[in-house]
């Protein structure tokens, strides 16, 4: 009976080894919910180049874009599991099934494999507003509750919950002002149109750097590799608070450990590459390429978090 177990074992294990190895046998099909020319977008062309180059396989990059990235989520939910239909998203993922129904369950649709890049958004304000500091800007809205506002790209993106997050834990009450996009956001930001911004890094930092922004903080719970002068919100005097963003790689329900496991650590040898990372750092982004495990945690603890933050906010589904 032992021998009969171990054979069994030993069978699933060289039957897994070679399925790893056989993998990748035809063309993969890398699924974007976004719009080509988006940070999405790019990350995973710039990933997707060399893993094609390691692999000897091509990567075809699909945007199916609409409903917020919902119509490609759920033709990978309904894809086969087999390794060659997987998707890049954000971490909003963890925050629409809390605005509104839909066709796919966040976690049990999904097979998660790696965080491809993480971000940390930039609080910063025009160059007319009183405060020089988090500190000071926490004084300022709480003498003035409500006068102060701020910009993001849309109700429910992550920069609207980071700062309804940033409301909260300092106990202040800033206006939101909806843009369609975080480019209107910066631009209307350095115009004076808006005073306040948490938003994603790349845009707010060239205004910093031109004198026409002031940088406060970084969201995270560390500093920026990409501007580490600033300060996070911990050590800026609002101990408590992290809010970073990810773009993350799923597969369908049912992958094979193997090749999870393959797809994992293609990634991660792709995102080791110093091109690669200079051009992920460029665009606003630091490599991710954390286990499988590690990302399905992360997922699991982000959809709770942004529960919290969307019932707490009080924004409404749509």
């Amino acid at each position: 009976m032992n021998l009969l177990r171990l054979s069994v074992a030993t069978l699933a294990l060289v039957s897994g080894t070679a399925l790893a190895q056989a993998y990748p046998s035809k063309p993969i099909r890398f699924v974007v919910p976004f719009p080509p020319g988006g940070g999405v977008d790019v990350t995973v062309r710039t990933v997707a180049q060399r893993m094609s180059e390691n692999l000897g396989q091509n990567i075809i990059v699909d945007n199916r874009t609409g409903a917020a990235g919902i119509i490609g989520s759920d033709l990978v939910a309904k894809s086969a599991p087999d390794g060659y239909t997987i998707m890049a998203t954000t971490s909003g993922h963890t925050i629409i099934p809390h605005l509104q129904k839909l066709p796919w369950d966040p976690i049990k649709d999904f097979t998660p494999i790696t965080a491809l890049v993480t971000y940390q958004l930039l609080l910063s304000v025009h160059p007319s507003v009183p405060a020089n500091s988090l500190k000071e800007l926490i004084a300022l809205a709480k003498a003035k509750p409500g006068v102060l506002n701020y910009g993001t790209g849309g109700a429910g993106t992550p920069p609207h919950l980071a700062m309804e997050l940033l409301k909260t834990t300092a106990g202040i009450d800033i206006l939101h002002v909806p843009y369609k996009g975080n480019a209107l956001v910066t631009a209307a930001l350095m115009a004076g149109e808006i005073q306040v911004s948490l938003d994603t890094m790349i845009g707010p930092l060239r205004g910093v750097r031109a004198g026409r922004l002031r940088a406060l903080a970084v969201s995270g719970n560390k500093r920026s590799v990409i501007a580490p002068e600033i300060p996070t919100m911990a050590e800026a005097g609002l101990e408590g608070y992290e809010f970073e963003g990810w773009t993350g790689i799923f597969g369908p329900p049912g992958m094979p450990r193997e090749i999870v496991e393959r797809i994992n650590a293609e990634i991660a040898k792709a995102l080791a590459v110093a091109e690669v990372k200079e051009r992920l750092i460029s665009t606003g982004f630091e490599p991710g390429g954390i286990s499988a495990d590690r990302f399905s945690a992360l997922v699991s603890a982000d959809l709770v978090k942004m529960g919290k933050i969307v019932k707490g906010a009080g924004i409404p589904a749509n």
